[in-house]
């Protein structure tokens, strides 16, 4: 699972693939689910992480359905019960998920510890006005960060120890695995992504400027962070331009939005279009 945060980075850099991912969500079934602790968080890239460090310790429900864009996801009464049943809730934040706060007081459960996972994140500012007014200040998806996902591992490893203090060293080992890993990987492809000839990463919407940062790389996309809207013809215009000025080969198309736009703009380039994943759907694993 680890290797999922980096593989579409080295397809970025064209450095090369990473190969081989973790099963260690498969290992639930050795616990029984009685004495898991339930816990509930909003989307897929939100369940990796707490899989990660929760183990076979806890019990996961997702409250966005598979096939549904997060950006686009509106709270109904039925998916409240989700929140209401678990012990632990857990979500992104930074504007990523509008609702969770409604859904925490709705639910009423009293017992429920809440987890703002990019709580300490240092976060990027949304530059376009209009997206301000629409989603406010902030890009969401920290979690697509090696950096930002540690700190969001911590923040789950603190409230699975707060919602199960007997397993408090279970939880700790597990997430010093984690952030070990993450760091190593970050050690070992940090001086790739330095050395790369090119580092213009060209997206269909802008999901990645947490990794980008990471690494030192320059993000330009075709829609916004919030994956909203098509580009003007200008904006393409440009697109295009700045794909031919930086000699861009590849332009990378998310799973869960339209591939269009993206296809136009590898034609009018010569660039291959490729898809890259955001966690944001269990289709993405």
């Amino acid at each position: 699972m680890l290797k999922k945060f980096l593989l579409f980075l080295c397809l970025a850099a064209g450095i090369g693939l990473l190969t081989g991912c973790g099963k260690e969500a498969a290992s639930s079934s050795a616990s029984s689910a009685s004495n898991q602790i339930p816990v509930t968080v909003s989307f897929q890239g939100m369940k990796l992480i707490a899989e990660a460090v929760g183990g076979d310790k806890i019990s996961v429900d997702t409250v966005i359905p598979d096939g549904t864009e997060p950006h686009d996801f509106e709270l109904k009464g039925d998916d409240i019960k989700h929140i209401a049943e678990a012990r632990v809730f857990i979500y992104n934040g930074l504007g990523m998920e509008p609702w969770a706060q409604k859904a925490v007081q709705a639910a009423g459960n009293s017992n429920l510890i809440v987890v703002e996972a990019s709580k300490d994140v240092n976060p990027i500012m949304n530059e376009d006005a209009q997206e301000v007014k629409e989603h406010g200040a902030y890009d969401p998806h920290a979690w697509l960060s090696v950096k930002s996902a540690d700190t969001e591992a911590a923040h789950i490893r603190d409230a699975l120890i707060q919602a199960d203090p007997q397993n408090k060293e279970y939880f700790q080992q597990r997430y010093e695995t984690f952030h070990n890993q993450l760091n190593a990987l970050y050690k070992e492809y940090a001086p790739q992504f330095q050395a790369a000839p090119r580092k213009d990463v060209v997206t269909g919407h802008a999901a990645f400027a947490y990794l980008c940062r990471d690494f030192g790389l320059r993000q330009e996309s075709v829609e916004d962070a919030f994956a909203s809207g098509e580009p003007s013809a200008q904006k393409l215009a440009e697109l295009v331009e700045y794909c031919k000025k930086n000699d861009v080969k590849t332009i990378y198309s998310e799973s869960m939005v339209s591939p269009a736009v993206s296809h136009t703009l590898g034609d009018e380039t010569g660039a291959r279009v490729q898809v890259l994943y955001t966690m944001e759907d269990s289709g993405d694993g």
